[in-house]
C-alpha cells in the first residue's frame, strides 16, 4: 500500500519457486520438500483453472508467497500446492503420504475438505438470496461459520492456509479489475478478516479489509482515497521531519529506536468515521508514527518524551502493554496535538510485540514435523499453550460473528444455544448452553459419560452440575467400571442439559432393569425345567414352540409375572384324557342343580363336589368364573381371563362346566388369597408403610415377597380378600404411598 493509502496492484509471480522462510539447520530439505511438491502438482494443476477464472498454479505460487511473508512453515507452503492437487487423484491421501508423510497429506485433505464444505455452503447461500443479491442471512452465515470453526479444530495450519487464499482471490479480482462477487467481498470482509484480527494477523486483516471495503463500496473508497492524496506532499514532508526528529531525540538519550510512518488503511478510516460521526479532518491517525524499541522500559521512556513535546490527549490513551488486548496484541497508543493543533497518532512497541502484531500467531507457532505423539504435525509438549490459546480466539471469532448476527436479526436468543469447549487435547466439542461436565463427557463417548466421576475446568476441580462457558478446557475423571447415578435424571439438580445425554442414562437404567428382569425370568424357567427333569431341553426351542422370537422374550414375561409358568408345564406334560367319555359327563351332570361347595361357589353336580381355587390366577368374588373337571381332583376354578384356563378350555372344551359365586355374606363368609405386585423406589420403611395400609383396611397379609434392584423395590403381598372390589379400593391407598409407582393385582 503505497503512503496515500491507495492499494497497489499485486505483485505476479512467475511460475519460479515462491520465496521461502529457512531458518533451520535443515534448510536445505525443507527447501527441497517444497520444490518436491510444487513439482508434484504442476501437471495436474497448470493448466487448471479456479472458479474466479485464475490459474491454479499462480494461485498456489501466491499463497506460498503470501504464507512465507507472515512466518508460515514449509509444510504450509507446501500444502497451498497439494490442497489444488487432491481432486486429480485416486486416492489423494494414500498417495500424498506415500510421497510427503502422513501428516502433511492429512493438512492438504482437510484444508481441501474445508474448501469443498465451504463451496457447498456457499452455493446454499446463494439460492436464498433475492434477485438484488441482497445480503446473507444472518443466521445461515453464522452456521457456515461454525462449520468451519469444527473443521479448523483438528489442524489450525488450515486457518492460515485459507486466510492466504482469500486473500490471493482479493488481489486477483483488484488486478484483472473483473467483477467481483458481493456475497465473496462480503463474506471476506465480515467473517475472514475478524478471523484475521482475532488471530492477530494484521498484514493480511488490513488488505483483507481494504480490498473487500474498495468491492463493496467502490464510490466511497474513492473517495477516501481522494482525501488522502489531497496535501500529501505537505503531509510527507512534515512527518519525515517529525521522524527525524524523534528519532534523533531517543538517540540521544541511548535508545536505538525504528521510527516509521503507519500505514493509513481506508476502511479503518471509514469504520471510524462512522462509528464517532466524525469528519474526514478529525480523523486522528492520518498522521500516525509507530515507534519500534528494544525492551519495555523503552516504550515508556518514549511515551514520556513524546507527552512532554507535545500535549498529549487523554482519553485517546490506552496501554496495551499492561492490558493486552484479547488476541494478545500489546502496543502503546497515544494521540498528541502539535504546535499548531493538529492531531499524530503514535503507536510505541518493541520489536517482539511488533512481530505479534503483524502476523499474530504465526509469529509464535512453532511449526514443527512432530512424531506418532504430535498433533497435526505441531509439537505435542511446547506448543500446548499456544494451541488453546488460538482455539479459544477462534471461539471468540465465532461469538463475535453470532453476536453481530444476533443484532442484525433483532433475536437475542436465536444464537444462544450452542457453546464450544475444548478437551484436554484440544480439540473442540459442541454443546447445548447450559450444558455440564457430564454432557461433555457423554457428547465425547457414551462410556465416558457412564463412568464419569469428576471433572477439571482449566485445571481447577468443579462439581459435576457446573455449566461450562465457551472456550473452557475440561478434563473428565472417570472409574474403570460402573454407571450413572439416578440424580443426574433429576432436573432440579441441574446435572444434564443435553437430551441426548439424558436418554443415554435413561437407556443404561432400563437396560439394567431388563437385564434383571431377563435373569429373574431364566432362573425360574431353569428351576421348573429341573423340577419336571427336562434340563437337557434346549430354551430357545422352549422359546419358539411357545411362541416368542427368542428365549430372552420369553424369561422377559415371566419375569415380569406376565406370563405363568403353567404354560411350560402344561406344553410339556400335557393332561392326559379323561377316563370318562363324553356322555359320562353329559349324564352325570345332566339335569343335575346346582349346589354350593364348601369354597362358597356353586357349581352343576352332587352334593359336596371337591372344588379347589387354582393358584395360577387366584379368583376371588365378583371375578368372572369357569370350572375345569379334573382329573382325581374335583373341579378347580379359574378366572375367565386365566390364560392356564383359556389353554384347558381349547383342548379339553367338553370339561369346561359353568361355576359362580354363592352368597358370601354373615359371619362364615369365606376369604380368598389374592397376591398384589408392588412397584416403588426402595427406601426406609417402605415395606412398614404398605403393610399399614393392609392392616387399616382389616386385610390380612399372609405372604410376602421383595426384591431390591438398583433403588426399585419389587414387592409382591398375598392378601385375603372377601371380595376383589374391596380390594380396588385398597390398591388406590397404596398407590398413595411415598415411593410408590404401580400396585395391582396379578
Amino acid at each position: 500500500m503505497s503512503p496515500s493509502g491507495r492499494l497497489h496492484a499485486p505483485h505476479v509471480h512467475s511460475p519460479a519457486l515462491p520465496p521461502v522462510m529457512l531458518a533451520t539447520a535443515d534448510a536445505s530439505e525443507q527447501a527441497e520438500t517444497l520444490a518436491k511438491a510444487r513439482a508434484f502438482a504442476e501437471p495436474l494443476i497448470a493448466c487448471e483453472t479456479l472458479d474466479t477464472g485464475e490459474n491454479i498454479l499462480a494461485h498456489a505460487d501466491a499463497v506460498a508467497a503470501i504464507l512465507a511473508d507472515i512466518g508460515g512453515s514449509v509444510a504450509m507452503q507446501a500444502a497451498s500446492y497439494l490442497v489444488y492437487a487432491c481432486p486429480h487423484l485416486n486416492k489423494p491421501e494414500e498417495v500424498i503420504a506415500k510421497a510427503f508423510g502422513p501428516h502433511l497429506a492429512q493438512l492438504a485433505m482437510q484444508t481441501n475438505q474445508l474448501v469443498h464444505v465451504q463451496r457447498l455452503s456457499r452455493t446454499a447461500e446463494a439460492n436464498t438470496q433475492g434477485p438484488d443479491n441482497t445480503p446473507l442471512s444472518p443466521r445461515l452465515q453464522t452456521e457456515n461459520v461454525r462449520k468451519m470453526l469444527l473443521a479448523f479444530s483438528r489442524d489450525l495450519r488450515v486457518v492460515m492456509l485459507r486466510l492466504a487464499s482469500r486473500l490471493q482471490t482479493l488481489r486477483h479480482y483488484a488486478a484483472t479489475k473483473l467483477p467481483v462477487p458481493p456475497a465473496l467481498a462480503s463474506e471476506s470482509l465480515q467473517v475472514f478478516a475478524p478471523l484475521a484480527n482475532r488471530l492477530g494477523i494484521w498484514q493480511i486483516k488490513w488488505e483483507m479489509e481494504d480490498l473487500s471495503f474498495r468491492f463493496l463500496e467502490p464510490a466511497t473508497y474513492k473517495d477516501i482515497a481522494k482525501l488522502l492524496d489531497e496535501k500529501r506532499t505537505e503531509r510527507e514532508k512534515y512527518m519525515v521531519d517529525l521522524r527525524q526528529r524523534l528519532q534523533q531525540a531517543l538517540a540521544n538519550q541511548g535508545i536505538q529506536a525504528v521510527v516509521e510512518g503507519r500505514p493509513k488503511h481506508i476502511y479503518s478510516i471509514v469504520r471510524k468515521m462512522r462509528g464517532k460521526s466524525l469528519s474526514f479532518d478529525r480523523v486522528f491517525d492520518i498522521r500516525a508514527l509507530r515507534v519500534v524499541v528494544p525492551s519495555v522500559a523503552d516504550c515508556y521512556q518514549v511515551l514520556s518524551w513524546v507527552h512532554e513535546h507535545f500535549t498529549p490527549i487523554s482519553e485517546e490513551f490506552d496501554d496495551y502493554i499492561a492490558k493486552p488486548k484479547a488476541n494478545g496484541y500489546q502496543s502503546l497508543h497515544t494521540v498528541v496535538r502539535d504546535a499548531d493543533g493538529g492531531p499524530i497518532e503514535v503507536q510505541i512497541r518493541t520489536q517482539s510485540m511488533h512481530e505479534h502484531a503483524e502476523h499474530g500467531v504465526a509469529a509464535h507457532w512453532a511449526y514443527k514435523e512432530a512424531g506418532a505423539k504430535g498433533y497435526a504435525g505441531v509439537s505435542a509438549n511446547s506448543d500446548y499453550d499456544t494451541k488453546i490459546a488460538v482455539l479459544r480466539q477462534l471461539l471468540a471469532w465465532e461469538r463475535d460473528l453470532s453476536g453481530a448476527a444476533q443484532g442484525q436479526a433483532q433475536d437475542k436468543g436465536l444464537f444462544d444455544d450452542r457453546i464450544y469447549v475444548l478437551t484436554p487435547d484440544a480439540a473442540v466439542v459442541e454443546l447445548p448452553q447450559g450444558a455440564t461436565p457430564i454432557d461433555f463427557a457423554y457428547t465425547v463417548h457414551t462410556n465416558l459419560g457412564h463412568r464419569c466421576r469428576g471433572a477439571k475446568v482449566d485445571g481447577a476441580m468443579v462439581p459435576l452440575n457446573t455449566q461450562l462457558a465457551n472456550g473452557q478446557t475440561v478434563e473428565i475423571t472417570a472409574i474403570k467400571e460402573g454407571g450413572p447415578s439416578r440424580d443426574w435424571l433429576n432436573l432440579e439438580l441441574g446435572y444434564l442439559a443435553s437430551p441426548r445425554a439424558r436418554s443415554k442414562v435413561r437407556a443404561w437404567f432400563n437396560a439394567l432393569v431388563s437385564e434383571e428382569t431377563i435373569s429373574r425370568g431364566r432362573e425360574a424357567v431353569e428351576k421348573l425345567l429341573q423340577r419336571l427333569g427336562r434340563t437337557a431341553m434346549r430354551l430357545e426351542d422352549l422359546a419358539s414352540q411357545l411362541g416368542f422370537k427368542s428365549a430372552e422374550g420369553l424369561f422377559d414375561v415371566v419375569g415380569k409375572d406376565e406370563y405363568s409358568l403353567r404354560n411350560i408345564e402344561v406344553l410339556l406334560n400335557p393332561p392326559e384324557p379323561a377316563l370318562e367319555p363324553d356322555e359320562y359327563f353329559q349324564k352325570k351332570f345332566k339335569g343335575a342343580v346346582a349346589r354350593k361347595s364348601p369354597s362358597g361357589v356353586l357349581v352343576v353336580g352332587v352334593d359336596s363336589l371337591l372344588t379347589q381355587l387354582s393358584r395360577c390366577c387366584k379368583p376371588a368374588p365378583p371375578d368372572a368364573i369357569g370350572g375345569f373337571v379334573t382329573r382325581g381332583k374335583g373341579v378347580s376354578i379359574h378366572r375367565q381371563d386365566c390364560s392356564n384356563f383359556r389353554e384347558l378350555a381349547s383342548r379339553h372344551g367338553e370339561r369346561v362346566i359353568d361355576v359362580r359365586w354363592g352368597d358370601n355374606k354373615g359371619p362364615d363368609a369365606s376369604v380368598y388369597p389374592v397376591d398384589v405386585a408392588v412397584e416403588a423406589f426402595d427406601r426406609q420403611g417402605l415395606l412398614r408403610d404398605i403393610s399399614e395400609v393392609f392392616a387399616k383396611e382389616k386385610m390380612n397379609v399372609i405372604g410376602v415377597q421383595t426384591q431390591s434392584v438398583k433403588g426399585t423395590a419389587w414387592m409382591t403381598f398375598t392378601v385375603e380378600i372377601n371380595d376383589a372390589v374391596t380390594l380396588n379400593k385398597v390398591l388406590g391407598s397404596v398407590r398413595g404411598v411415598k415411593g410408590v409407582r404401580a400396585a395391582r393385582r396379578r
